[in-house]
């Protein structure tokens, strides 16, 4: 039986990972391992050692704690009325940020004003 950390630990690998577009293959060579191993860890059915999460928090450019911002939640927070505490594990919400990262910087500016202002 997975442990609930392993779980959340490998759910913010693979949401990370596909936010930067990158495939299970991609990441797999990046650590030097199979891309079996990769989907293992994303689903908690394996654990990530400390040194395999330093390789992959290098290949996915983040630091280790990145990881570890949701596993708190899972240990009775709530999360904000009307927003899923998982929420990039949500395709949609998750195309919308990488789309979102397309824009240019001044447009996105722009564009984060008006969803501001259509959100009162």
């Amino acid at each position: 039986m997975s442990n609930p950390v392993d779980i959340k630990v490998g759910k913010r690998v693979r949401q990370r990972r596909s936010l930067l577009g990158m495939s299970q293959e991609a990441l797999a060579g990046e650590i030097g391992t199979k891309f079996q191993q990769v989907q293992k860890y994303e689903v908690g059915a394996n654990r990530i050692s400390a040194s395999r999460l330093w390789d992959i928090s290098n290949a996915l450019d983040v630091p280790v704690s990145y990881f570890f911002e949701t596993v708190h939640k899972a240990h009775g927070s709530k999360p904000i009325t009307g927003i899923p505490t998982d929420i990039l594990s949500d395709k949609e919400a998750l195309d919308l940020v990488r789309t979102y990262y397309g824009i240019p910087e001044a447009h996105r500016k722009m564009l984060f004003d008006l969803a501001k202002a259509l959100a009162l």
